[in-house]
């Protein structure tokens, strides 16, 4: 199932944080706006999220000091700051404080959409990452040095070739939904990705034809399925 990214949303500025709510949860991402650093702390810890997205001048608490209380909770969550601060010193200090990215106000919303969605892209190769390797029938395939080793033949794969096939591997003998994989690979859905992704599934097969035990089959209207053997 292709699960709702939940982002957590400080901001002060009522009007501000309004809009950008509505905004993301527009674009189909669930988004829960705190108006001061205090309440952003107690909301924080009574749920998950993938992402924040912090106001640095926020009453009761700033945005540094709720980034540092938040990384004691979560060390790995990424963190955006919204500022009207320009000076290197504040963007330096924003950079110390565990950010991942910085935009200062006034901007656009659908730059901060790219900006949370390039970090989200990155969040989840890095996961792809954390498994250091899958045996597949007569393959193994190494995550950290990106390969597909059968017996005395290394193939090198492709950026692409590697996210692709350790999507299916995280979801080995079990449908892996195309939408699910266009927006974790490619950030859109749209037709040219979708073929585009249709040609990588097709090389992929090629480069795993030679254990019969191996498949990559398609289920209609849904997406693909790894049909293999696996030993982690």
């Amino acid at each position: 199932m292709d699960e709702q990214i939940k982002i957590f949303f400080c901001e002060d500025d009522e009007n501000l944080g309004m809009l950008l709510r509505e905004y993301l949860q527009a674009k189909g991402y669930v988004a829960d706006l705190f108006a001061d650093g205090e309440a952003g702390y107690r909301g924080f810890v009574k749920e998950k999220y993938d992402i924040c997205v912090l106001d640095v001048m926020m009453p009761k608490k700033d945005g540094f000091t709720l980034a540092q209380d938040i990384r004691s909770i979560n060390p790995d969550i990424p963190i955006i700051f919204l500022t009207a601060k320009t000076m290197k010193e504040d963007i330096f200090e924003g950079f110390k404080a565990g950010a991942d990215d910085y935009m200062t106000k006034p901007f656009s919303m659908e730059e901060l959409l790219l900006r949370i969605e390039a970090i989200l892209r990155r969040v989840k190769v890095k996961k792809l990452r954390d498994v250091p390797s899958y045996r597949l029938g007569g393959f193994v395939f190494d995550t950290q040095k990106q390969t597909l080793t059968a017996g005395d033949k290394v193939t090198k794969l492709t950026t692409k070739e590697f996210e692709l096939l350790s999507l299916l591997c995280a979801h080995i003998n079990e449908v892996l939904e195309r939408n699910y994989a266009l927006k974790t690979i490619w950030v859109d859905d749209n037709y040219f990705n979708a073929r585009s992704m249709d040609v990588y599934i097709t090389k992929l097969r090629k480069l795993l034809r030679e254990d019969p035990n191996i498949e990559i089959i398609n289920i209609h209207g849904k997406g693909y399925k790894l049909i293999a053997p696996l030993d982690e």
